[in-house]
């Protein structure tokens, strides 16, 4: 298999997910748009998964042949991807889909995995910790693999369609602000942007508790794992995959980290004002705005919210704290 992409498979990749995944809607914000900026959010935090992770699974799980898919599916995920395995599964009559997911994984995550069939698996601490030890589980038994960020290119051709709707839905947004993780998404958005306006300015976003990306580039080194501080995004925790690393410096405006607080306030602002559930690791976009708008230059900015499945305990605590300041 090529260990690389391009724009024509991101558009593949659309037509093949089209009838499954729904086209997320793009929302211009009041109260993030001033008079320089036009600010708009990308929800795919209202997918049926309530994160982007759909498109990539879906892409891939729909290119299995009969007998792997006769094999059943398993993954390992820090949550999102993990729900979205299963439900792909569930949708495609894949007959059994093994989800490991690390011990912290917020409950509501392992809900949703359970609620669509997954059979959950917990190993590890963290989602590093867990990624090892699942992968030795994965080597040893017979079921179908389904990356969650690695070096798959149907997973990042998946997430790259994000952007074909982003410019189809306002052709005049010339930046997009990303989330990063593992770096799929980032690198397949800034893939896609490239083949159809190379001058749309992509940037991506991580916590600074975990900035595998960041380190990754400065340091010229591969953090394929990636020791984080104490982080409320669970979702950007841990290493990033090696089509990233190989691919995103050549299609990406820039790098940004964000702290902690500023999540937190980016979180109640996008329930309190915008009246949408988004996930910490889904709002660092917003977070990156509040912060560091300086480093933002474009006129008509996207954000993409990538997820919304929080932790109703962890959701109180930041609003309640919020309320307070």
């Amino acid at each position: 298999m090529k260990r690389s992409f391009c724009g024509q498979d991101v558009i593949d990749a659309y037509a093949r997910i089209a009838d499954y995944v729904a086209e997320t809607p793009l929302v211009h914000s009041m109260y993030l748009s001033n008079a320089q900026q036009n600010v708009y959010l990308k929800m795919e935090s209202l997918q049926s998964t309530k994160s982007f992770k759909i498109r990539g699974c879906l892409n891939k799980m729909l290119s299995l042949n009969d007998e792997e898919k006769a094999k059943g599916v398993i993954t390992v995920s820090s949550g999102n991807h993990g729900i979205s395995v299963a439900y792909g599964a569930k949708l495609l009559g894949i007959r059994e889909a093994v989800i490991i997911v690390p011990k912290t994984t917020p409950q509501s995550k392992v809900d949703k995995i359970r609620y669509f069939g997954g059979q959950v698996m917990m190993m590890g601490q963290n989602y590093d910790e867990a990624h090892v030890q699942g992968m030795q589980y994965v080597k040893s038994h017979d079921y179908t693999f389904i990356d969650s960020y690695y070096d798959d290119p149907f997973i990042y051709a998946g997430q790259g369609t994000i952007a074909l709707e982003i410019l189809k839905q306002n052709p005049q947004i010339d930046t997009i602000l990303v989330p990063v993780g593992g770096g799929g998404m980032l690198t397949g958005i800034a893939v896609a942007a490239h083949q159809i306006d190379p001058k749309v300015q992509v940037i991506g976003v991580q916590t600074a508790a975990c900035p595998a990306l960041v380190k990754s580039y400065q340091e010229h080194r591969f953090y394929e794992e990636c020791e984080s501080a104490p982080s409320i995004c669970d979702a950007l925790i841990g290493g990033i995959g090696k089509l990233c690393y190989e691919m995103a410096k050549d299609y990406i405006a820039d790098l940004l980290t964000v702290e902690e607080e500023t999540i937190r306030k980016a979180v109640a602002h996008i329930i309190n004002y915008e009246k949408f559930v988004v996930e910490p690791g889904g709002a660092v976009g917003v977070a990156a705005l509040f912060e560091k708008r300086e480093h933002i230059k474009g006129r008509n900015i996207a954000i993409v919210l990538s997820g919304g499945n929080i932790n109703e305990t962890l959701m109180l605590e930041i609003l309640n704290e919020q309320a307070k300041q």
